[in-house]
């Protein structure tokens, strides 16, 4: 019993020191919030290296020697940095040749260096600073502003083998953003910007690389958009026959892809306004095809309004390609088709699942019109918020008039030129159903069908 009250003071005096001692005022390492790692990848002979330029921050739990009033000791910190480097930046990079794994990288050469020198803005120079003598102890520098560049070598057999990159600096920071450039053998530089963990990154990529890869990003680009599955739903739900929907996914798909590509040759604005618009519409294709279905409208004529607004998502689509096609190499084209063709698999793996479902719940527990009605009603209520939001976002937008410069004509000659193809487009998909004796059954024909 006296054991046990013992104890119990113990704890309790352990308790009360802990609540009333002041908190240990070491350094913490925290995360850095916004990190940016530049890189180049060099294969030269046998050797392949790689540069990289990193914040001393970021290379977190070293408490790295400083003198009064806190600027950094060259010297003395000098063997904690090459330590923290190979732990930080070694540790997480790893290389392949032809798809094999390469060895853990050596560590050539590490050197602290400050911010702004432009050592980074080519290899020579970048290559010449790190393994340049020292900074001094005499200058000048806080740690939270010192850079850090670290030269990484992996033997490789042939500088003209395929190479591939699996990068975890994503680690360094809440927000990472990695600036890389790769210089192959007897090619022209090739640049990649990439925020967090993209995976394998082949910097030189084969046709059919580029194109699978593509093929999934897309594939995958239809399953995250809650907003194209959400049209989708609302494009088919009163279509529950194949001949119906026949031409109805033909137009949409084939509009889309006029203005995907064309956004990925740069014939969208660049404007900051334009984004929000696309959205916008998005939002508000969701809104007015549910109404329509409300209103009973035609299916008939749906290929045409699937059409148009297949036109706007495909500018949606190019927002998100945008930021993908550096991984394409020189396949830009394939790369384009590919990411179409996953879109296209992706679109007709969620109506492989909707209008099943939607056949067996209108023929067995929803009235055919009351479905419809309900559905359509719970999606315009989606689809209408986001609109207002949306809306409300581009509304922040001061939208002016360009200046009529050359420029301004070339970019709306162009325009013309799109607007053409949509049209000789459209002429040909009704041509097309009409020859090939597609039908668009109205409104009792489908009810009969379902």
């Amino acid at each position: 019993m006296i054991d046990q009250q013992r104890t119990r003071w113990i704890a309790a005096i352990a308790v009360a020191l802990v609540m009333v001692l002041p908190t240990w005022s070491g350094e913490a390492h925290e995360i850095p919030a916004d990190v940016t790692v530049q890189a180049f990848v060099k294969p030269d002979g046998e050797t392949l290296r790689m540069l990289v330029r990193v914040p001393l921050a970021s290379l977190r739990d070293y408490n790295f020697a400083t003198r009064e009033p806190g600027y950094l000791e060259i010297s003395e910190s000098e063997n904690m940095v090459l330590e923290a480097a190979d732990v930080w930046v070694g540790d997480y990079v790893s290389m392949l040749e032809n798809g094999t794994p390469l060895e853990r990288a050596v560590l050539a050469a590490v050197r602290v260096a400050i911010p702004g020198d432009r050592a980074f803005l080519n290899w020579d120079r970048a290559y010449a600073n790190v393994l340049s003598p020292p900074l001094a102890d005499g200058i000048e520098l806080p740690p939270q502003q010192a850079m850090v560049d670290v030269l990484l070598e992996w033997p490789i057999t042939s500088e003209s083998s395929d190479f591939s990159i699996a990068s975890g600096l994503n680690h360094l920071g809440l927000r990472t953003v990695t600036v890389l450039r790769f210089l192959p053998a007897g090619g022209a530089e090739r640049a990649f910007q990439y925020s967090g963990d993209p995976g394998v990154v082949r910097l030189d990529p084969r046709w059919h690389q580029a194109a699978w890869r593509f093929v999934v990003f897309g594939f995958e680009h239809i399953l995250d958009g809650i907003d194209h599955i959400l049209f989708l739903l609302v494009l088919v739900i009163p279509v529950r026959s194949l001949m119906a929907l026949i031409p109805i996914v033909t137009s949409f798909t084939i509009a889309h892809s006029i203005t995907l590509i064309a956004a990925a040759m740069g014939l969208a604005p660049q404007a900051l306004w334009f984004p929000p618009l696309i959205e916008t519409l998005i939002a508000l294709s969701i809104v007015f095809m549910a109404f329509e279905n409300i209103m009973g409208s035609e299916v008939a004529k749906r290929w045409m309004v699937a059409f148009g607004f297949g036109l706007v998502h495909g500018f949606g689509f190019s927002f998100a390609l945008s930021e993908s096609l550096q991984f394409a190499g020189a396949h830009l084209l394939t790369s384009l088709l590919s990411f179409n063709i996953g879109v296209e698999f992706g679109q007709l793996f969620v109506l492989a699942l909707v209008v099943p479902v939607l056949r067996l719940s209108f023929g067995r527990w929803l009235p055919e019109v009351a479905g419809v009605i309900v559905l359509s009603a719970v999606l315009a209520h989606t689809g209408w918020h986001w609109m207002l939001d949306r809306g409300g976002a581009l509304l922040q937008y001061n939208v002016a008039m360009p200046p009529v410069t050359g420029a301004l004509w070339a970019t709306a000659l162009r325009w013309v030129m799109l607007l053409l193809i949509v049209l000789a487009t459209l002429w040909g998909l009704r041509g097309a159903f009409a020859w090939f004796g597609v039908s668009t059954p109205d409104g009792e024909d489908l009810a009969s069908e379902a």
